[in-house]
């Protein structure tokens, strides 16, 4: 769990198709993809919600994002 801030001339090289939780992996992926494109990882403070205070997420979210992983790093290019 982290943040992601990007420059504007890195954004403005791919195109975002996900509207959904994918959208994170189709990010990532893309940027990965991008020669030149550096990525860090900065820790930060989070405390999730739990199932009685609003989280939404099941395994249906983890076999979508499983699909996403393949889709952007194996099927799909910068574009």
């Amino acid at each position: 769990m982290g943040y992601k801030a990007f420059s504007r001339e890195i954004l403005q090289k791919i195109k975002l198709c996900e509207d959904r939780f994918g959208i994170e992996i189709e990010i990532t992926a893309k940027v990965a993809q991008i020669g030149g494109a550096r990525i860090y990882e900065v820790p930060i403070s989070y405390h999730g919600r739990t199932y009685a205070e609003g989280k939404k997420i099941s395994w249906k979210d983890g076999i979508a994002a499983l699909w996403h992983i393949i889709k952007y790093n194996f099927f799909s290019r910068t574009s």
